[in-house]
């Protein structure tokens, strides 16, 4: 039994649905379920994906800049240190925060439960690794970062040679993954299975 987040009546809601299929609502027609947009085992292959592109991005430059013949690159790490010395602790810390820290923390909790599940085992903590998730996800705006450095990048070209970085196509990869990711991603699925599935401890 479910209760409507709209009009809170009580109904039964079918353990599964067909493909592309939605539950609703009786009442008020408010979407109750959606049927599984992603396989466990494609949400797994997606955040090991992304896993390795988060790597990538904070490894290889984001921009690599050549002024006078002096060829200069920077990192996402290399950009905060270099925020924090050039005084501006509180933005190199916004930085750290919102680009690195928080998307690496949601990105952990996510395929910590996923591939647990797809092992069929039991996650530990698992209420509070999806917690976890709900709040850092708000945090992660890899995307807000991206957008400046393109902007960056544009009034860069006018000054210097500028050449996009390793860095700089794999947070692009990265937010496309992230997005078809947050589109198969269902918390009610997910205590579904702990609550159904034959799974075992760890």
């Amino acid at each position: 039994m479910v209760c409507c987040h709209d009009c809170d009546m009580l109904q039964r809601l079918p353990h599964a649905l067909e493909a592309r299929s939605v539950a609703r609502c009786v009442r008020c027609g408010a979407t109750l379920k959606e049927a599984e947009r992603l396989s466990l085992s494609s949400m797994v292959a997606i955040l090991l994906a992304c896993t390795m592109l988060f790597v990538l991005a904070n490894t290889y430059p984001v921009l690599i800049l050549e002024v006078a013949g002096k060829r200069s690159a920077a990192t996402l790490w290399q950009t905060v240190i270099a925020l924090q010395g050039q005084g501006m602790l509180e933005v190199a810390l916004l930085v750290l925060f919102t680009s690195i820290v928080m998307p690496a923390l949601a990105l952990c909790s996510m395929l910590y439960v996923q591939l647990l599940l797809w092992r069929a085992k039991v996650p530990p903590g698992f209420a509070s690794m999806l917690r976890l998730y709900g709040v850092a996800r708000p945090w992660c705006m890899v995307e807000v970062f991206l957008v400046g450095v393109l902007i960056s990048l544009v009034k860069l070209v006018h000054l210097a040679n500028v050449h996009p970085g390793i860095g700089l196509w794999a947070l692009f990869a990265l937010i496309m993954l992230q997005a078809a990711c947050m589109g198969g991603f269902s918390p009610s699925r997910l205590w579904e299975r702990i609550s159904h599935a034959p799974l075992r401890s760890v």
